[in-house]
């Protein structure tokens, strides 16, 4: 329950610094998480980033400031984080669907984005089952990037290296020579304050080397929470990943361990209704 409360924190925190430059570090410690993970459950839980739900509310407020005074768009679009009269117009145009003069003539077509709360769901019918597993450090080899984390980059770079391996061959080679977990998708060496981590897309290392320009990574031991994931890709994994961190997490005496984080995609159609996948979480127990 304390992460729900430290997650409405930071909600709290948005509200009252929309008018203000909001630092992202500043957020992620109303969170008490690191700037990455951070990012990455508010992006789980809500579905959209920080940046984006920073934007929309700024632009509710605005649209309702605008309707309501004689404010001139020059100053809202500064009250509001935009450098320009411009910018602001084009960035109200995309969520509203008109522009900040059409607006004050037609107040009754415009969008409002309300404050997020963030709640445990109970679903008596849909058990999370997970199981523990000890596990002492093992190789990994694959490809690898580094990524930004700044302005949720990585949430687009990552989809894209994965369509470049499937793409040149290399995902099908690496499953040709995976063993028991699969191919995996690997988040790890985060560094918090350059904004940055790597991705590597791999196997457990195999006696023979299946595609040339591997880099190898140590994967230290750790305990990891395991949930499985069943149905075509990506949407079945995805469920998994916001259900830990808004019903899981909340309700448990776990919290996120300092390791990587870990995908594995079993054999089979990653299409099939059927297809089973795992989230790997490291965790430590609560002090």
């Amino acid at each position: 329950m304390e992460g729900l409360k430290r997650m409405n924190n930071t909600i709290q925190y948005i509200e009252e610094h929309l008018d203000q430059k909001i630092d992202m570090n500043t957020l992620a410690g109303v969170a008490y998480l690191s700037k990455f993970h951070f990012q990455r459950l508010f992006h789980m839980i809500t579905g959209v980033t920080v940046a984006e739900y920073i934007r929309k509310r700024r632009l509710t407020l605005a649209a309702q400031e605008l309707i309501a005074s004689e404010s001139k768009i020059i100053d809202l679009s500064l009250k509001y984080g935009y450098e320009t009269p411009e910018s602001f117009s084009r960035a109200f145009r995309i969520v509203h669907g008109m522009s900040p003069a059409q607006a004050r003539k037609t107040p009754h077509q415009l969008k409002a984005y309300p404050k997020l709360s963030f709640h445990i769901q109970l679903r008596g019918e849909e058990d999370m089952n997970y199981r523990i597993v000890k596990k002492e450090g093992f190789k990994v080899v694959g490809k690898e990037i580094r990524t930004s984390t700044k302005n949720e980059v990585n949430f687009k770079r990552i989809p894209e290296f994965w369509e470049e391996l499937n793409g040149d061959g290399t995902v099908k080679k690496l499953i040709e020579h995976s063993g028991e977990l699969g191919v995996l998708g690997i988040c790890m060496e985060f560094a918090p304050q350059m904004d940055e981590l790597t991705y590597v897309i791999g196997i457990e290392k195999p006696e023979e080397e299946p595609v040339e320009g591997l880099v190898e990574k140590e994967i230290p031991a750790a305990a990891w929470a395991v949930f499985k994931a069943v149905g075509p890709m990506p949407g079945a994994i995805q469920k998994v990943w916001k259900r830990i961190f808004s019903e899981w997490f909340p309700s448990t005496g776990y919290e996120h361990a300092d390791a990587p984080e870990l995908e594995v995609y079993l054999p089979g159609n990653p299409n099939d209704e059927d297809y089973g996948s795992e989230v790997w979480i490291p965790i430590i127990e609560k002090k």
